[in-house]
């Protein structure tokens, strides 16, 4: 599994790593913690789909909203699909919530996120194919393969090793005393966990929500943006750049481990970039005032069409402004009577324009799918 860490000599990851820090930084001081709080359910979602994207899982993200509100569809592969996005959701929650048992680089952590993932999937999603047979094994949430396994080209180091090999991973990235040398690792970790191959299946969702805990332990990573939609536009890449890093030393120029120094290093570099790229991207559709125009042009363009009552803008406004607002507000906000103020929130409340946690509580925005394109685009793919 050597080396641990990319050489660096250039520097050049220590670079990505500082562009990483600054860009990061700020991401959420313009916009209200109840504005955050609905973005932060909508970028897990997006987290999700992506990850399973890239297994090769194409859920649409109207499926994956149905299966928040527990609205299920009647074919059973499109079912075990959803079920699936929701459980992926549940566990980012808990790692946004603060409710992890482990630091991210353990193996109890890695145990822990399987187990809570697995556990609420479908019977039909806890099988993996077994190549020697030509059967099938039964996965047992947050416990390690107990047989051998080959990924493509790469064979997974034994069963009977993953505990040392896991020991190793934790001691090798433990102690990293530079701020910019434990971002690098984040790169670096992610592809020597799924060089590991500690279970039968899930490893990559797994490794991907790993990644996205650290990240957020270092103080860089945040509810607001996630590393796999960039990953996943890039699914290509980031498989041969992970194939890359699983190959053994090219020569003497290569390092001093057993695996490509080179390989390693290139991962890394790619997988920071998507980093950058996602929080670039994040800052650029998030800029109150242009999301507040987007806003009002969607609005325009419903009232004008008569989907939308007039008066909707100026609560979806204030939503966006003051975070929240008691539903009593809603005549003040809106110049309009008691009557019609309330007709006109009920509607956006009916749409999930706005949203809110009781029947009677305090309205913030709302982020459902059917809007996204407009408000958000480029969140997911068109079409």
């Amino acid at each position: 599994m050597e080396p641990l860490m990319p050489a660096d000599a250039q520097h050049r990851l220590e670079n990505l790593a500082f562009d990483l820090v600054a860009k990061s930084q700020g991401l959420t001081s313009s916009l209200h913690t109840e504005v955050i709080r609905s973005i932060s359910d909508l970028v897990r979602s997006m987290n999700c789909y992506y990850s399973n994207l890239i297994e090769g899982h194409n859920t649409h993200p109207a499926s994956i909203e149905k299966a928040l509100r527990d609205d299920y569809s009647s074919d059973p592969e499109i079912r075990d699909l959803q079920l699936e996005a929701r459980a992926h959701i549940e566990v980012q929650r808990l790692i946004d919530e603060g409710k992890t048992p482990a630091p991210a680089f353990s193996a109890a952590f890695i145990c822990w996120a399987h187990s809570e993932f697995c556990q609420r999937l479908p019977d039909e999603l806890l099988r993996a194919d077994n190549p020697d047979t030509g059967g099938s094994v039964q996965i047992e949430p947050g416990r390690f393969r107990e047989g051998d396994v080959q990924v493509g080209r790469h064979v997974a180091v034994p069963a009977d090793t993953l505990d040392s090999f896991t020991r190793r991973f934790e001691e090798g990235y433990a102690l990293l005393p530079s701020r910019a040398g434990q971002i690098i690792a984040v790169a670096a970790a992610h592809h020597r966990m799924l060089w590991i191959h500690p279970f039968y299946d899930g490893n990559g969702r797994v490794v991907r929500l790993q990644s996205y805990a650290r990240l957020r332990e270092l103080g860089i990573g945040s509810s607001l943006w996630s590393v796999a939609r960039g990953l996943a536009r890039n699914v290509r890449e980031y498989k041969l750049q992970l194939q890359a890093a699983d190959m053994p030393r090219q020569g003497d120029l290569d390092g001093r481990g057993n695996l490509s120094m080179q390989g390693l290093e290139s991962f890394c570099e790619f997988f920071l970039s998507a980093c950058i790229d996602q929080v670039e991207f994040m800052r650029s559709i998030l800029k109150p005032n242009e999301l507040m125009r987007r806003i009002e042009l969607y609005c325009r363009d419903e009232m004008d069409a008569g989907r939308l009552m007039k008066g909707s803008y100026n609560l979806l406004r204030e939503a966006l402004l003051a975070g929240s607002f008691e539903r009593g507000r809603a005549p003040e906000i809106t110049g309009y009577a008691d009557r019609q103020a309330r007709k006109v929130l009920k509607a956006l409340l009916d749409r999930g324009l706005l949203v809110s946690d009781s029947p009677k509580g305090a309205v913030r925005l709302g982020f459902p799918e059917h809007v996204l394109e407009h408000w958000l685009p480029r969140l997911y793919p068109t079409g």
